[in-house]
């Protein structure tokens, strides 16, 4: 049986307030009628001309006519290099790593084909996200809702709270999990710690299952990642590794996962496939 307790909670909780990083000057990247894009920040704008800093910081100036758009960036410039925000930052593979995605803000996905999900953001700390099972033929399919409330952030810190609940309807009072998470660090590299209870209908785990997962940026467009979960009371733990592309709204993910302790350890390995398009706002 859902809990509506839980929602309320989520509700009571999202509107805290946060530490949210902001920057008297956001990146942007500049357009110009000829085609040519610049990353930097503006300095000043008038109805004349446009000052601007590039990443490098080399400062230009332009005729305001001779711009075409000034599109905001969720990047980050280090060594006067630009390097591009993972648009799936809020999870790993599959678990959810500290991070919220921001008012305004989405993302669908899919993970091994025929696993779809849908979240957006609502404010600045509450995911809410949902789907349903499309396996073809299937009598029935499983629906599934995993809201994420994230009360604290900054920029090398998050903490959320949230649940994952699935149901294929029916009789059935659904099974889940409660979960803690934090994420530590950012770019070019984070750990992400986690702790969740396991739960079916009005039952729940005495001792979590704990998570440890990790995100290493090899370049603008690529990093990777590690997801692993430990079971207690169990010799089968799950474990995983693989490689994210990225670009400004698109992720996909190639990942192998291994289950020490049971008769699947060692090779072969069983691939894990996931793409996540974002939308909305850039934050």
């Amino acid at each position: 049986m859902f809990r509506p307790f839980v929602i309320a909670l989520f509700l009571f909780i999202a509107p805290l307030a946060a530490q949210t990083d902001s920057a008297d000057r956001p990146l942007v990247r500049l357009t110009l009628r000829d085609g040519s894009e610049l990353i930097g920040t503006v300095i000043a704008r008038d109805s004349l001309t446009l000052s601007f800093t590039t990443a490098g910081g080399v400062p230009l100036t332009f005729p305001a006519s001779q711009v075409a758009t000034v599109d905001a960036l969720s990047g980050s410039v280090r060594k006067g290099r630009y390097f591009r925000s993972d648009p799936n930052a809020t999870r790993l593979f599959f678990a959810p790593t500290g991070r919220s995605l921001g008012a305004g803000r989405g993302y669908f996905s899919a993970y091994q084909i025929f696993f779809p999900f849908i979240a957006v953001g609502v404010g600045d700390h509450l995911i809410l996200a949902g789907g349903m099972t499309l396996f073809p033929g299937a009598s029935s399919q499983l629906l599934y809702f995993a809201p994420k409330v994230t009360p604290l952030r900054s920029e090398n810190f998050s903490l959320a709270t949230g649940m994952l609940y699935m149901t294929a309807g029916g009789n059935d009072d659904g099974t889940g999990i409660y979960y803690t998470v934090a994420t530590l660090g950012s770019d070019p590299f984070a750990l992400t710690l986690g702790a969740g209870w396991g739960f079916s209908g009005d039952r729940i785990a005495e001792e979590p299952v704990l998570l440890l997962g990790g995100e290493l940026r090899l370049s603008n467009s690529t990093k990777l990642i590690s997801e692993n979960w430990f079971i207690p009371g169990s010799s089968t733990n799950i474990v995983s590794f693989g490689i994210r592309f990225f670009g400004d709204n698109l992720a996909a993910d190639l990942g192998f996962i291994n289950l020490p302790g049971s008769e699947m350890a060692g090779f072969p390995f069983i691939p894990w496939l996931g793409f996540a398009y974002n939308f909305g706002k850039t934050p």
